[in-house]
């Protein structure tokens, strides 16, 4: 199928079927379409993320399981529509990326932390980057990532920006048969922000959560944000780890934690988990998981 043909469809509302939409990718990968072209399917399926430019939550909260003692697989890329994406602040840290099995192996043992950068793994990440960043807004690729973690993981936690993406998602997960948790800040974010009430989805149970049902409290949304350069962003996420943040930063990245933890062992109740977090932080585990990783990976 042409591409005109294709975005044709598209601009009426038509929806593809799945082998369209992996002839479609596989395309991409052997550059068969001109950016021009691409930039315009990405346009006519933009959505995922929530373009608040939050400092890396879930990046952080992989450290402090691996502090806690999980073994933890985190698939992610450069930024596209904030100022530090995940690839961004492992890069920032001096860590190098890797397809090596035996090295990905290797800094999951030690560390308990392995990362997956999308470009080594998801050939298509790697032609539609540049456009996704010169777009500026999220695209379908925001809704791929969390689906094609290489390592096949049979637990996932997922934050999605609304409803309608937890829904999708939670038919995904159910069809896919692995556990999982699906969060969203009833306000926007595609996280727990504790700036407002939060929905939990997971294999058992859905929700609707206060911060204060945590032992937490209310986050102001400006204390959230990720800084305006990726040297702001890594002090955020060093200052978590190493205990010197401030009380709503580390309080949103130890419930994002919790309920990592929760799917992770779901014998242990949300107030178990988010002190398993707690602990992590303040003994200093979680900092030293991450320099381990560091280390492992440089």
């Amino acid at each position: 199928m042409e591409m005109k043909d294709i975005l044709h469809r598209m601009l009426n509302h038509e929806s593809l079927s799945r082998e369209e939409t992996h002839d479609i990718l596989v395309n991409i990968t052997k550059s068969a379409y001109p950016n021009e072209q691409i930039t315009a399917l990405l346009t006519a399926v933009g959505t995922g993320g929530d373009q608040k430019n939050t400092f890396n939550i879930s990046t952080c909260s992989c450290f402090v399981l691996a502090g806690a003692g999980y073994k933890v697989a985190k698939h992610g890329n450069y930024a596209a529509t904030s100022v530090s994406g995940a690839s961004n602040i492992i890069e920032a840290h001096g860590a190098r990326f890797s397809d090596d099995i035996d090295q990905l192996n290797r800094s999951l043992e030690q560390s308990g932390m392995v990362y997956l950068h999308a470009q080594l793994f998801a050939k298509a990440m790697k032609f539609v980057g540049p456009i996704r960043r010169a777009l500026q807004f999220p695209t379908c690729f925001n809704l791929l990532g969390p689906l094609v973690n290489p390592s096949h993981t049979q637990c996932q936690l997922l934050g999605v920006a609304n409803l309608d993406q937890m829904r999708l998602y939670n038919n995904v997960y159910q069809r896919l048969g692995i556990d999982y948790g699906i969060v969203n800040s009833i306000d926007g974010y595609d996280e727990i922000s504790l700036t407002s009430n939060f929905k939990v989805t997971t294999n058992n149970y859905e929700r609707i959560f206060k911060p204060a049902d945590l032992g937490l409290h209310v986050a102001d949304p400006a204390k959230l944000v990720g800084g305006s350069s990726p040297q702001e962003a890594k002090a955020i996420f060093d200052n978590i780890l190493l205990d010197r943040a401030e009380r709503d930063q580390k309080e949103v990245v130890i419930a994002n934690a919790a309920f990592a933890i929760q799917v992770l062992d779901q014998e242990k109740n949300i107030d178990e988990c988010a002190d398993i977090a707690r602990e992590s932080i303040e003994s200093g585990k979680a900092w030293r998981a991450l320099k381990k990783f560091v280390e492992v990976n440089s």
